[in-house]
């Protein structure tokens, strides 16, 4: 009986996803992994090639986005254990061994951390590296790398969140953060990745880009610690504040307005946040 179930997440990848595939199926040491391929809307032959295969196959009839693919695999795995990777070539299947005995030193999540010397872009280069800084602030833990598809975790830890996992490519952030959070064990193990094929993150929008990158920046305090994102805004809008009263007292000899509403609006920023954490904690409960 299989112990570990590895689900693809895959829309119009049929000219990579055979490759992938067939690796794994020739590899023995991996033959008891059971694969499901979450076909995500595509409108190529993935369905054959899931079929000549003999893999197990899940359509969704309209594209909904590779997090939402992943749940839908989550969903559908009987086994104890899950694997997660891409379908597009990157991830060499032949390194799952190597995740897999890692995790099962004792570990809830092994995370397979690509190298500063991949393909990816200058701009998602330098993304990570602030991501995985941010987050080790954050978490008070070594994060080597956050947004990486490749990973090894309980399959009954990683449903646990599942209502928190964005239907879209975030997936992977939510995930390690909500493990940290909920104090499971997290573990990082060196891989190796192809350059990113076909027209997915071949081109980069700097102003989409940019802001999914500044608000994954502030859903990873949210979803950790709210009071870590607020407490600094509310402190920094009250120096601020009181600076500014200063400077108009000195000068003109009275309290603004504008000191006024930068110290309320300290207040307000506060209050949020210790609400925000409450409810974060409500969330963590177990």
């Amino acid at each position: 009986m299989s112990k570990y179930t590895l689900v693809i997440p895959a829309k119009n990848e049929y000219e990579h996803l055979g490759g992938v595939i067939y690796t794994l199926q020739k590899n023995v040491e991996n033959q008891s992994i059971k694969i499901i391929v979450v076909n995500d809307g595509s409108t190529d032959n993935t369905s054959n090639l899931c079929e000549k295969y003999n893999v197990i196959e899940i359509k969704h009839n309209y594209s909904k986005g590779n997090g939402a693919a992943i749940k839908t695999g989550l969903r559908n795995v009987d086994t104890e254990h899950v694997i997660l990777m891409d379908a597009d070539g990157q991830h060499n299947p032949d390194e799952i061994k190597k995740l897999i005995k890692k995790y099962e030193e004792g570990y809830d999540m092994v995370i397979g951390a690509r190298s500063r010397n991949d393909h990816a872009s200058l701009f998602r280069k330098y993304a990570n590296i602030i991501y995985n800084k941010l987050t080790t602030w954050i978490v008070g833990h070594k994060v080597k790398d956050l947004t990486s598809g490749f990973r090894v975790a309980n399959t009954e830890k990683m449903r646990e969140f599942i209502e928190l996992y964005p239907n879209g490519f975030s997936y992977p952030t939510t995930s390690t953060i909500a493990f940290f959070r909920a104090g499971y064990t997290v573990g990082y193990e060196r891989i190796n990745v192809e350059k990113r094929r076909g027209e997915v993150g071949s081109h980069i929008n700097l102003w989409k880009d940019g802001v999914r990158f500044f608000i994954i920046i502030f859903k990873i305090g949210v979803l950790y610690s709210p009071m870590k994102i607020f407490f600094p805004l509310s402190m920094a809008h009250i120096l601020i504040g009181v600076l500014y009263y200063l400077y108009t007292f000195i000068n003109d000899g009275r309290f603004t307005n504008m000191s006024a509403l930068l110290l309320s609006n300290a207040v307000m920023i506060f209050l949020i946040g210790l609400v925000a954490e409450q409810i974060t904690m409500l969330i963590y409960r177990k």
